[in-house]
């Protein structure tokens, strides 16, 4: 979820900055990342998909089989469950009722490609104040009374998972219902990062992928939805280098893309119609183009609007006309957001916040990029991390509150 310690870097043949984030490092390893990305995509000459149409593409037509029970604005936030990173660690009682969604960080596979997933929350000797097994438990139970969800989070920057075979998928599948079985959890969140999706060469069409650990992750998803039923929360929290570059690049091609480019895109269009909330991360990112075939740099509210917009609104795949992704509905996206400057690059302030949700809902304020239309039902934010937020004097909350009437 936050940024990896180093960048990947570029091949000559790499059209844009891979991803970076890290979890445990502070500001100044995070910020070198992204400054490092920014650096590198800005320096590569990249033309706008040819025959690519900025207009919005058809509505979306899919009607997603489960609300979650969500309210109509819903603030989503991860608590670092198995690590305390330098924010410290905050008990699950201690998370204030703003947050609708709480998302455990996180549960890691035994090895990248095994599908076996494993949820070992912080030790005593990282996080003196962790609460016992039995209170954390109880904590899960009065959230749910509550009526939040408390839901598992598999991957994150550490957590590489790659269900490359069959066995790994059904791995995943048990292991991943043995965790929530446990603790009572309410669903799962998918935060594949790093090199767990990229997209094997000829595999060219997103709404019929052939990538063994996309299919099998696929296959996965659906399994676990049709065991838990119509009540379970699907959550996925990609980065704008697996969604929106998809805009301009989608896998490795013709042009030797980076084969990560647009890879969730095949996994989010498949699980649809089950998918309760997709909060793409809008920070740690290089430069993206949006539907206006211009670079948005993140930190402001043209990013958050632009790459919202294009979720929204839907858009062709690598610029082929032919593969057009189609729009989510509102209800089925949050704006992801770092919580203060510590957590991540891309940090936008309070005020550009509520600029970005002005124009995303309203269509006002929207400065230099006019999205193609206005959704007031769009569900709300996402936050790496309620801790981080806790450590910024609970910022981002305090300003989701106030712009929602909480």
């Amino acid at each position: 979820m936050p940024a990896s310690p180093t960048t990947p870097t570029p091949s000559p043949r790499q059209p844009a900055c891979a991803p970076a984030r890290t979890r445990r490092h502070l500001r100044a390893v995070a910020a070198a990342a992204a400054l490092t990305c920014t650096a590198v995509l800005g320096s590569l000459a990249v033309a706008a998909p040819s025959g690519a149409a900025a207009g919005p593409s058809a509505a979306s037509s899919h009607a997603p089989s489960v609300a979650a029970d969500l309210p109509a604005h819903a603030l989503v936030g991860y608590l670092h469950a198995s690590f305390a990173n330098g924010s410290g660690y905050v008990p699950l009682a201690d998370v204030p009722d703003s947050w609708d969604v709480v998302d455990l960080a996180f549960g890691e596979p035994t090895s990248p490609t095994s599908g076996d997933i494993r949820f070992t929350r912080c030790g005593a000797s990282e996080c003196p104040n962790v609460e016992s097994d039995a209170d954390f438990k109880a904590a899960i139970k009065a959230k749910q009374a509550a009526g939040k969800k408390v839901l598992i989070s598999i991957g994150g920057a550490n957590g590489q998972v790659q269900l490359t075979t069959t066995a790994a998928r059904d791995a995943f599948v048990s292991s991943v219902s043995s965790i929530i079985d446990t603790w009572g959890l309410d669903g799962l969140d998918i935060d594949f990062e790093g090199h767990s999706l990229s997209l094997d060469a000829g595999d060219t069409d997103f709404a019929n992928p052939t990538t063994p650990v996309v299919v099998n992750l696929i296959s996965a998803l659906k399994t676990l939805k049709a065991k838990y039923g119509s009540g379970f929360v699907l959550t996925m929290a990609p980065e704008t280098f697996f969604v929106q570059l998809g805009y301009q690049f989608y896998g490795p091609g013709s042009n030797g893309a980076d084969p990560r480019a647009g890879a969730y895109l095949p996994v989010i269009y498949a699980l649809r119609d089950d998918l309760t909330l997709l909060h793409v991360q809008d920070y740690n990112s290089g430069p993206i183009m949006g539907l206006d075939n211009q670079y948005h740099t993140m930190g402001g509210a043209d990013f958050h609007i632009a790459m919202t917009d294009m979720l929204l609104t839907g858009f062709p795949v690598a610029g082929n006309t032919a593969h057009m992704f189609p729009a989510l509905e509102p209800s089925q996206v949050a704006i992801g957001l770092p919580a203060t400057v510590n957590a991540g690059g891309g940090y936008t302030t309070p005020a550009d916040v509520d600029t970005a949700l002005d124009c995303l809902t309203k269509k006002t304020g929207c400065g230099s990029y006019t999205p193609h239309g206005s959704w007031p039902d769009l569900r709300g934010l996402m936050t790496w991390s309620i801790n981080w937020d806790k450590f910024g004097g609970w910022e981002f909350q305090k300003n989701f509150d106030g712009y929602f009437g909480s």
